[in-house]
């Protein structure tokens, strides 16, 4: 399933074929009837892809699709005043409980499960940590910041009864940022599926979701970012169904004194993972797959005995550069 392009240490250049399975996700051009629509959303370069349509047709649905994904970003942003999530965490430490309706309850029941099966390393409570942390600035958190904030990290202190949901502690913060985007691609996926698309994928910063083979049934070529060469591919994973996420350590953070800090956060730590460098799945939908990764960053050691648990296929390099993978056979809906 994986084809590594390089070992992690080789800095000789990527090949042409590389090069254009990385721009399948990020490409504008026209192949025959294969039409990519770029797009900016979620802090991140994003892209509808639709082949065997018409391009007016194809034009339509991409917008169809983009609208959702910025649906999605308005509703559920953190950085959005007037988001469902801002709204919870703004009432956080009030006693007042907020409503959500039924989309935002499947989203927080989808939350508190994976908590349950990460063993707490999967917390939407854990973004009250950035505020310790200054990526930009690259510097490390100042004197007792971080003992500061833990006791407002903790899914367990939340009251969610299903339709209604109360933070305890003012201070306290939801982020949706762990699978929000993921969300996205699944469901920009669904509303191009319902009007007739059975070839093309969504990509949203890497996060991607696929939709059907290119129509000669021939897979997607899909290309994973290297975790130490910003040009360059790790690996290219064929896809013909299903979604591809990655994790990784090279998204947000800073290197002092030979260490790299990452914006990976451990919630019983508040501190940034080491462990792994990348992590990248496929699965059938792109929020499993996403919320894997995250949770193997945090696993540590027992990262990949986790994901051969879950029976996906996986490509990871550990914090020495070590490549490992599995393929698993998927059944794919």
């Amino acid at each position: 399933m994986f084809q590594v392009s390089r070992a992690p240490g080789d800095a000789s250049p990527r090949t042409e074929g590389a090069r254009e399975s990385l721009h399948v996700m990020a490409s504008s051009k026209r192949a025959g009837n294969d039409f990519g629509f770029q797009f900016s959303a979620m802090a991140s370069v994003c892209e509808i892809r639709i082949a065997g349509l018409a391009r007016r047709k194809a034009e339509q649905l991409a917008h169809l699709a983009i609208d959702e994904v910025r649906r999605i970003e308005a509703k559920f942003s953190r950085y959005r005043a007037a988001s469902v999530v801002s709204r919870i965490n703004a009432a956080a430490g009030s006693g007042r409980p907020v409503d959500v309706d039924a989309e935002t309850a499947g989203l927080i029941d989808f939350a508190a499960s994976l908590h349950g099966l990460s063993d707490g390393l999967f917390d939407i409570t854990s973004g009250a940590l950035r505020k310790a942390w200054d990526f930009r600035a690259g510097r490390l958190p100042q004197g007792d910041a971080i003992d500061a904030l833990m006791p407002l990290v903790g899914w367990n202190k939340v009251v969610w009864r299903g339709a209604r949901i109360e933070l305890p502690l003012r201070g306290m913060e939801l982020d949706f940022g762990g699978f929000g985007k993921e969300y996205a691609a699944d469901r920009a996926a669904s509303v191009l599926q319902e009007r007739g698309v059975n070839h093309g994928l969504v990509n949203l910063g890497g996060d991607i979701r696929v939709i059907g083979p290119r129509p000669d049934g021939q897979a997607w070529q899909l290309g994973i970012q290297h975790p130490r060469e910003r040009d360059r591919l790790l690996a290219e994973v064929p896809l013909a169904d299903g979604a591809l996420a990655t994790s990784g350590d090279y998204e947000r953070y800073f290197e002092l004194d030979g260490a790299r800090y990452c914006h990976v956060l451990d919630p019983r730590t508040g501190w940034p993972v080491t462990a792994w460098r990348s992590v990248s799945v496929v699965a059938p939908a792109c929020l499993a797959a996403g919320a894997l990764t995250t949770v193997a960053m945090l696993k540590g050691a027992d990262a990949l005995p986790y994901l051969a648990a879950q029976n996906v296929g996986y490509l990871a390099v550990d914090g020495q550069g070590q490549l490992h993978q599995r393929e698993a056979a998927l059944a794919l809906n």
